[in-house]
């Protein structure tokens, strides 16, 4: 059963590469609010989830000092795979164009198996903690997606050619996550996955999300998408008192 909870969220998750479409029927300025306001709100989601769910699962299964030690690990290993792969979150269809726009599909994809593995671990771990997971990497996945399709498009990619090589890339998630069912199941290596995973959102919060906010906020604006900051953060608290 816990293999089905995999595979239906890891394709659920690899279904998000085909985000890029709304970019078919919205205006740009409405795709640009859209697409901002979801960053706010994945902040708010990544950041609290990590904490109140992956970290205090690890802390609760593995103790203070692993969990503290891999979630650095985690952090650091994303701080790696942006640098390297230039894996940017870049949401605006207007970013800068890098010319290694294939590069960007290969480190989308490397993330996106991290992400299946991810998953399989916390489903491994709990249903519950799976089910959190599973939101907390769509949510944050969702402008993602709208802001990789741009680049992509905006690099010389026919629109249908960008939406088919986004959702290939996005689907690596599948294959992650049966890798991880299998390989984890075999070495009980899950609960030390999720402050590894909880390291990473951290980053990813913290050193894509909330300076992409504050970089494009106008003054009117800034504390609308603070609200939608602090209501990622109190959906992933009521989730935790609703759990327990």
């Amino acid at each position: 059963m816990t293999l089905i909870y995999i595979l239906l969220a890891t394709i659920l998750n690899g279904m998000m590469g085909l985000a890029g479409s709304v970019t078919f029927l919205l205006p740009k300025r409405r795709i640009d609010l859209v697409i901002k306001s979801l960053v706010a709100f994945s902040a708010g989601t990544l950041f609290c989830g990590s904490l109140f769910h992956l970290t205090a699962e690890s802390l609760e299964k593995i103790g203070t000092q692993p969990t503290f030690y891999i979630l650095t690990l985690g952090f650091l290993s994303f701080f790696v795979l942006e640098r390297y792969l230039w894996y940017h979150h870049c949401h605006e269809g207007g970013c800068e164009v890098h010319p290694v726009s294939y590069l960007i599909l290969i480190g989308d994809a490397v993330h996106n198996l991290i992400d299946g593995m991810i998953i399989a671990a916390a489903f491994i771990a709990d249903i519950k903690i799976g089910l959190v997971t599973t939101a907390m990497v769509i949510i944050h996945e969702i402008p993602q997606e709208l802001g990789d399709f741009g680049v992509l498009v905006h690099s010389g990619f026919s629109p249908k050619r960008a939406l088919l090589l986004n959702t290939l890339s996005q689907l690596s998630a599948v294959f992650g996550g049966v890798l991880g069912y299998f390989a984890l199941s075999i070495v009980e290596f899950s609960n030390y996955l999720l402050p590894f995973a909880a390291g990473g959102f951290i980053y990813v919060a913290t050193a894509d999300l909330i300076p992409e906010i504050h970089r494009h906020s106008e003054q009117g604006k800034a504390m609308y998408y603070f609200l939608l900051f602090v209501l990622g953060i109190s959906l992933m608290i009521t989730l935790k008192f609703l759990g327990e």
